[in-house]
Formats: structure tokens, sequence, C-alpha cells
């Protein structure tokens, strides 16, 4: 199998209703059918196995679940940027390893291998409660970002390949997907500080 260009990893607990969003989300992607490059895995609540992931890949896309008691649903792009100042997290807790963890030990641990652009997704979640299933307006949330990711996943596939009709075309870290879902659709809350589950 070779390296993906792209990797989208889900994050959380399936057995916790909303917190289910990223491992649901990832399933999803699978079904409808990923673009060449992209492969998509379910990091559930293993932190240091999403480090080793991230290793050598150039784009990789975290989904999770947020509490931040924002309207239940709502959807927050943890852009680039935000990533570049995280502290190595001091005193893991492997029982409640988060995305921002990941990410900050992938930065420390992985160094010249550490991917080039790292995006977080994060969906306000509703409730969290052990054999629950994903509230209504989650269940539509994964839905509407599945959408935007493939279409930004599906415009790197085609920038990558040859030929003139992907002339001009941005790549997926590039700029915003096109079509009917877009950014600029979707409650996106696009917010200095990183909600936290």
């Amino acid at each position: 199998m070779t390296s993906p260009s792209i990797l989208v990893i889900g994050c959380g607990n399936v057995l916790r209703g909303d917190d289910a969003a990223g491992p649901i989300l990832v399933r999803r992607l699978g079904d409808r059918g990923l673009p060449e490059g992209v492969r998509c895995i379910d990091g559930g609540t293993g932190g240091i196995d999403v480090v080793l992931q991230m290793r050598g890949v150039p784009e990789v896309i975290l989904i999770d679940a947020c509490r931040s008691e924002s309207e239940p649903g709502s959807l927050f792009e943890i852009p680039p940027a935000e990533f570049e100042n995280l502290p190595p997290p001091a005193g893991l807790d492997l029982h409640a390893f988060r995305w921002d963890h990941a990410v900050a030990l992938a930065r420390s641990l992985l160094r010249e291998d550490y991917p080039q652009t790292v995006t977080a997704y994060l969906i306000e979640g509703e409730r969290f409660e052990v054999g629950e299933g994903l509230s209504p307006a989650v269940d539509r949330a994964v839905d509407r970002l599945a959408d935007l990711l493939l279409g930004r996943c599906q415009q790197t596939a085609d920038a990558a390949s040859p030929g003139p009709i992907n002339a001009g075309r941005p790549p997926c870290g590039g700029g915003r997907a096109s079509g009917p879902t877009t950014l600029a659709t979707l409650p996106i809350v696009d917010q200095p500080a990183v909600p936290r589950r």
C-alpha cells in the first residue's frame, strides 16, 4: 500500500453518543468512495496510534466532537496556524488522550516527518452518554462535513492528475472546496481559542 497524500482521522468513542462523530464520519467517507491518495482511519481514543499514522503524510485532517456550549451540530474549523505553538502535553492520561494532544505530541516526536498541513474539524455534540447514538443535529453535521471533505479531497486528487483539465485548480490545502457545499455555507465558527472536549 502506498503512502497517502491525505489522511483523514476520526477521533472519538463510538460508545458515547455524539463522541462517535469522528469514527462515524470516516466510515461514511469510506462508504461513499475515496479519491486516490486519500486514506481514512478510525483513530478511536488511541491518540498514540494517531501520532504514528501521521508520520510522513503531507496533509492530515482530524475530526472529533467537542463541547463548547455552542449549538449542537455547529462545526469548528481549527486551521493549521492554531497548531503552531501547541505545547507538548504533560502528564498524559492515555484514557483521556485527545486530538490536540496527538497533534502536539506528533509535532515534538515526528519532527521532519510531521505533516505539512494539519487541520481539525470539531462538531459540537449534544449528548455523550454511554449507549446513545448520534443526536440528529450531529448526524446532519457529519453528513455535511463528509460532503465538504470529499470535495476537498477530490480537488487534491484532480490537481495531482496530469492534464489541462486541472490547470489552475487549488490543492486540498490551498483553498476552499467549490460546488454546492462549501465552507461558507456550513455553520463554521473559526475561533482563535480551540474548543476542548
